[in-house]
């Protein structure tokens, strides 16, 4: 029996370091999954041979009624021996497949969850989703059939041989197995199509996934613009795609499966010709005749299975390389070798001639900004759109890492900076306000989860959203659906200032955070800030003048460049951009009045 293709999908799977790790972990569990199996496949080539002497001494005369009890007695044990292997093998087997997809998943998790905005920007939720789904599934199939069916075939057929040579005749079990090996040949040149189809299925499946999450994310947006009929063609063209790619596996699999069947039927025809013969001439009993067609039929399944254990690993293999590839991605941003033993940030920030361009970008979007913030001071940022206002506030967050010597806290280098200590120390409200699917109760307490009603209460009053939050049905209680569907868009920037407030964290960052609320609601919010922060450091982004005119600081960004920096009564006298925005709102602001 030739398993040469066999066996290389099996140790081009298993040469991965990372499933390498999972089989030492759970080898216990294979061991004793292989042992039942092992005892199944032995007692059940046993069968064959009891029957053929059964039948012979019957044909002879020569058996008794007590050995046909005896053999019927024994018939029963192997039967009961093979039910509880089989329960043991599904056990131990299939239940570690499933063991090692659970810790895959939380393997990927955790790396996700480390990965940089970098990342996300080149690989969509969507395509994430197919890697943790569909390609989490081929991988466990591969752990738990793959592994169950290359050792099954090893046995059995290893086994059956074996007694079709020793307990019958060695010419007839050459002639029935040399039709068998056709299967063989045929699956080692199909092995490596067949891998290509199913990466070309998986890769279909994560771009058809990635277009009904990007969609349905967006629904609001296709219904406003009356797109739905576009995007229900592009769809239809991606679904299309989808399905040529799974016919274009399944043409493969229909057409190797069929044949398969055709080469075991062959063999069948070859056994009864030749073996018939043997039989008649009384040079092999017709008890021995009986059994070797029993033993050809548990041959045909080892065959068979050549086929579905290269088509398992061959899938498993593709997946898991797509797999790893998510797993292998470097952690960018991390902690270094120079990170301080800092035990708490006090707030004092100072920026020292920062120059940043996005990867695999030649522009820089910041110039030479340089400023500082005290402990207890507030800074204002404005400017145009583009202006590079966002980036500085993720580059304080480390979201994306600025050059060594360039943003200092407290006097230390933030890259040497623990990155959990600086981003628990910072309260980020970002302009896309994302709410989670959950009470508005458990997005307050996102940042604590403590769970504590009057601490997340309390926020809420700071964040003049606890009046609105009362207003509803379920209170703090609220479901807000994804994203915060259900909620306006001041009550979501609220909920979102609300979040950062309950860290009570040492710097505060509001990037253009109440540009959806009226200008009575911004200023308690500002109020309030003023009153409860007036020791902690606060950063405020903002396009309205009004937001920012009581900052300590004032810094007007353009171009990726600080143009101005000073108060509000400065700037105005400086007669710059921040004089040319200021009265342009104060004419929009009179306009409004008089309608």
């Amino acid at each position: 029996m030739d398993f040469a293709e066999k066996h290389n999908k099996a140790n081009g799977f298993t040469k991965s370091k990372y499933i390498r790790g999972y089989f030492k972990k759970y080898s216990l569990n294979y061991i004793l999954g292989i042992i039942a199996l092992l005892i199944v496949d032995i007692a059940q080539t046993r069968v064959p041979i009891i029957v053929g002497e059964v039948i012979d001494g019957i044909e002879q005369q020569s058996i008794e009624l007590s050995a046909i009890r005896s053999a019927i007695i024994l018939l029963f044990t192997i039967a009961g021996i093979m039910y509880a292997g089989r329960m043991v093998w599904r056990y131990f087997i299939y239940g570690t497949g499933r063991s090692i997809e659970r810790d895959i998943r939380n393997d990927m998790f955790a790396h996700l969850e480390k990965m940089s905005a970098k990342y996300y920007q080149k690989h969509s939720p969507g395509e994430v989703m197919a890697y943790m789904t569909n390609d989490l599934e081929a991988v466990r199939l591969a752990l738990a059939h793959g592994i169950l069916t290359l050792f099954d075939v090893i046995a059995l057929g290893t086994i059956t041989l074996f007694n079709m040579v020793t307990e019958i005749d060695p010419l007839l079990t050459l002639a029935a197995v040399v039709p068998l090996m056709l299967i063989a040949v045929t699956v080692r040149f199909a092995g490596k199509e067949m891998f290509s189809r199913f990466a070309k299925r998986q890769e279909a499946f994560a771009t058809l996934s990635d277009f009904v999450q990007e969609n349905l994310s967006g629904i609001k947006v296709i219904k406003s613009f009356v797109q739905e009929d576009k995007f229900i063609d592009a769809f239809k063209k991606e679904n299309r795609n989808n399905y040529e790619k799974n016919i274009k596996l399944m043409k493969l699999q229909s057409i190797m499966h069929p044949f398969m069947q055709l080469i075991s039927g062959l063999a069948l025809a070859v056994t009864i010709g030749y073996g018939g013969y043997l039989t008649i001439t009384a040079k092999i009993s017709l008890g021995e005749f009986t059994a070797f067609i029993a033993y050809l039929g548990m041959l045909v399944w080892p065959m068979i299975a050549i086929g579905i254990t290269i088509n398992i690993f061959s899938r498993g293999a593709a997946s898991l390389s797509r797999i790893e590839d998510i797993l292998n991605e470097p952690v960018e941003i991390k902690d270094n070798e120079n990170t301080s033993v800092v035990d708490r940030i006090e707030g004092h920030i100072k920026f020292d001639s920062l120059n940043y361009k996005y990867p695999d970008t030649d522009n820089y979007v910041l110039q030479n900004i340089s400023f500082e913030v005290r402990k207890g001071q507030t800074l204002g940022i404005i400017g145009r759109t583009g202006s590079g206002k966002t980036t500085l506030t993720n580059l304080l967050l480390r979201i994306f890492d600025p050059d060594k010597g360039s943003i200092y806290i407290d006097g230390t280098d933030i890259l040497n900076i623990p990155l959990n200590l600086l981003r628990k120390s910072i309260g980020y409200v970002p302009q896309d306000n994302f709410l989670f699917s959950e009470t508005i109760a458990n997005n307050i307490d996102f940042g604590l989860r403590e769970s504590n009603i009057d601490k997340i209460r309390a926020s809420a009053e700071q964040a003049v959203v606890h009046d609105n939050i009362a207003e509803f049905k379920d209170g703090y209680n609220t479901v807000v659906g994804e994203k915060g569907v259900s909620l306006s868009g001041g009550q979501k920037q609220r909920i979102s200032i609300a979040r950062a407030l309950i860290k009570e964290p040492d710097i505060l960052i509001l990037d253009d955070s109440v540009s959806a609320v009226d200008t009575d609601t911004e200023e308690r919010i500002l109020r309030y800030l003023k009153e409860l922060r007036s020791d902690k450091t606060n950063i405020i982004i903002a396009h309205r003048i009004s937001t920012i005119q009581d900052s300590d600081l004032i810094i007007v960004l353009d171009e990726g460049k600080i143009t101005e920096s000073g108060t509000h009564e400065e700037l105005l006298k400086n007669k710059g951009l921040y004089h040319s925005i200021y009265e342009k709102q104060l004419l929009e602001k009179m306009l409004n009045e008089q309608e």
